[in-house]
């Protein structure tokens, strides 16, 4: 924003320095499985962000990994790491994992190994633990918060001129960086308007999500509409209840009709349409 005299430049702060790799220690004992094989220990791991990447990684000690297991392999094609210095297969019993796991280079952070994890499609570590409870999808970002607050707010949803839900008593879902999810008892969504499909997701900070589509609406319509049915314990207060996407539903709130928000799911709701 353009400065005036005598006033301070204000910038809203993010945890992520663009353009350069963000470490901190995790402080959290962290294990991953392959089977009944443990294939790192840690309870000195750090995390560490990259660069233009959301979610965060862990990076562990080389004396915590089972690199016995570990074979040197060529970097592979169209993945990239910053700092990565060196790719490895994981073989375990006689099954290849390739490139599942790398080192880095530099002073600061050689010596330590990162594991493929979100967004890999192929076979790799099966489990990871935080203490002794089983963590999914990726490490959580200790800069980000999940808070589910009942309210008494008038909210509104509809689709293509359709109401789906009307409440006066939603949980507001506050996650950082992210638009507000209105979350819908189920008795106040009209599910005669809504079709179930396969889809299934998984939420670090949340559980795991079952789906719904807009009846008739097309790739429009298509799995817009979700449910936790077994939230995790910090998510407690929307389990069972109905959210829609802002980013393509029609909101109104205490009368007042929202924007719809630009949020990284934008461009692939988008896509559907």
């Amino acid at each position: 924003m353009p400065e005036t005299p005598g006033s301070v430049a204000v910038s809203r702060r993010h945890p992520v320095p663009a353009g350069e790799l963000t470490y901190e220690p995790a402080e959290r004992w962290v294990r991953g499985t392959i089977g009944e094989t443990t294939v790192v220990d840690s309870r000195s791991p750090l995390l560490l962000w990259e660069p233009g990447r959301a979610v965060p990684r862990y990076l562990f000690p080389a004396a915590d990994v089972r690199t016995d297991l570990l074979e040197l392999a060529s970097p592979p094609s169209g993945v990239g790491h910053p700092g990565a210095a060196s790719w490895y297969d994981l073989v375990l019993d006689g099954r290849r994992y390739p490139h599942l796991v790398w080192s880095y280079e530099g002073d600061e952070l050689a010596g330590y190994y990162s594991f493929e994890w979100f967004g890999r499609t192929e076979p790799g570590v099966e489990h990871w633990f935080e203490e002794d409870e089983e963590i999914f999808i990726h490490p959580r970002d200790p800069y980000k918060r999940v808070d589910p607050l009942r309210s008494s707010r008038h909210v509104v949803v509809s689709f293509a001129g359709k109401v789906l839900a009307d409440t006066h008593h939603p949980v507001l879902l506050f996650e950082t960086r992210l638009p507000i999810r209105y979350y819908f008892p189920p008795e106040d969504v009209d599910f005669s308007l809504l079709e179930p499909t396969e889809l299934r997701t998984g939420c670090p900070y949340k559980g795991f999500a079952r789906y719904w589509s807009v009846k008739g609406a097309g790739a429009a319509g298509e799995n817009i509409v979700w449910s936790y049915p077994e939230p995790i314990g910090a998510a407690a207060n929307i389990k069972g209840l109905v959210a829609f996407y802002n980013e393509v539903v029609d909101l109104t709130v205490d009368g007042v009709p929202l924007d719809r928000p630009v949020s990284e799911f934008t461009s692939r709701l988008a896509a559907g349409a």
